[in-house]
């Protein structure tokens, strides 16, 4: 069986997908948040990041082509903005970290 082909992969690929959107919509509404909201959302965007770094660890693991041309078209991707993989991950928790000092 493929790595895309995986009932628990689609799963969780359609939640990430779904929780992240729903979180950006949530997310263009932050200016308003009182500072409760805004470390709950905070928590869920970390909650989010791990979660899709746990995800993305899987494709670099499988030894599936589908999964590993995967990972390779978003180094690619990346690649193009001179940011890797880890750099991006590195960014978005940098982000989370000055959201946090700012409502302290």
């Amino acid at each position: 069986m493929g790595f895309f082909d995986s009932e628990v992969v689609q799963q969780e690929a359609k939640q990430l997908f779904d929780d992240y959107q729903s979180l950006m919509q949530l997310g263009s509404e932050y200016g308003k948040f009182d500072r409760e909201g805004k470390k709950m959302f905070i928590d869920r965007m970390e909650t989010l990041m791990e979660r899709y770094r746990i995800f993305m660890k899987r494709f670099e693991l499988s030894e599936d082509f589908m999964a590993q041309m995967t990972v390779q078209q978003l180094k690619t991707q990346l690649g193009q903005f001179g940011v890797t993989p880890q750099q991006m991950f590195d960014q978005m928790n940098t982000t989370l970290e000055r959201m946090k000092s700012e409502i302290e």
